[in-house]
């Protein structure tokens, strides 16, 4: 029975059509590409145009200017990047973000000595409205605007961080460069509730050995942070001067 030779010309044909396919799928990319950057450009336009009409309640309502800052993000712009152009110029949120920034500096040094470095956003936010002796309600910022004036710090070093805690409101502003670890993190969280902790509530609560949970707080305690308490019934407990409740 004579072998049929005749496969190289299968091959052949299967894989010009590979290659049309190929061809196909990068030109179907390319359109793709463009499609795609032409509608954020579209978007970008139209936030502009957006921004131009709304820029004073952009600058004075809190609540409208972070959904304005979630509008941006989700268009790859980022108003705050720089203090120069279109976006300093058109809404000065540039400046805004920088000038809060450096206030908040301001209150954390003035309190330190008092809180360890540590206070509730909540806390901040109503030192930042008292300082400036206006209301609430006539200063508007949000606890959205701290948030992005505290990240804008981190470019200063370690020295400032927001620790989550429950809503946003309650997250803790930590502004002395001390290097927590995820234990002191969990301490901190915990603590929170009352302003004080005790190595029990640490033993019990998360299920640490007691060498573990005394680490963690004496780690505090060298870094000013945590103050010591022993007439605290059968323990002594660690307060946090920067959580307690008002």
């Amino acid at each position: 029975m004579r072998r049929r030779v005749g496969g190289v010309g299968a091959i052949q044909k299967q894989q010009l059509a590979q290659a049309r396919f190929k061809d196909k799928g990068s030109e179907i990319a390319d359109d793709q590409l463009q499609q795609m950057t032409k509608q954020m450009e579209t978007f970008r336009s139209n936030l502009q145009e957006f921004a131009g009409k709304y820029k004073n309640k952009i600058k004075k309502n809190s609540q409208f200017r972070q959904q304005f800052q979630e509008m941006c993000a989700a268009t790859g712009v980022d108003p705050l990047a720089s203090s120069k152009g279109f976006w300093a110029d058109m809404l000065g949120v540039g400046d805004f973000y920088y000038e809060l920034g450096v206030q908040i500096i301001e209150v954390c040094l003035a309190t330190r000595h008092r809180n360890g470095g540590l206070m509730t956003l909540d806390e901040l936010r109503k030192l930042l409205i008292k300082s400036r002796n206006i209301t609430a309600k006539q200063e508007d910022i949000g606890y959205d605007d701290l948030l992005r004036a505290i990240d804008k710090l981190k470019a200063l070093g370690e020295g400032f961080r927001t620790i989550a805690c429950g809503s946003t409101k309650d997250f803790i502003v930590q502004s002395v460069p001390a290097e927590l670890n995820v234990d002191h993190t969990k301490v901190i969280q915990r603590a929170n509730t009352a302003g004080f902790i005790t190595v029990t509530i640490l033993v019990e609560e998360f299920n640490w050995e007691k060498m573990r949970a005394e680490k963690a707080i004496f780690d505090l305690i060298r870094e000013g942070l945590v103050w010591i308490d022993e007439q605290f019934e059968s323990e002594p407990s660690y307060w946090f001067p920067g959580l307690q409740k008002i």
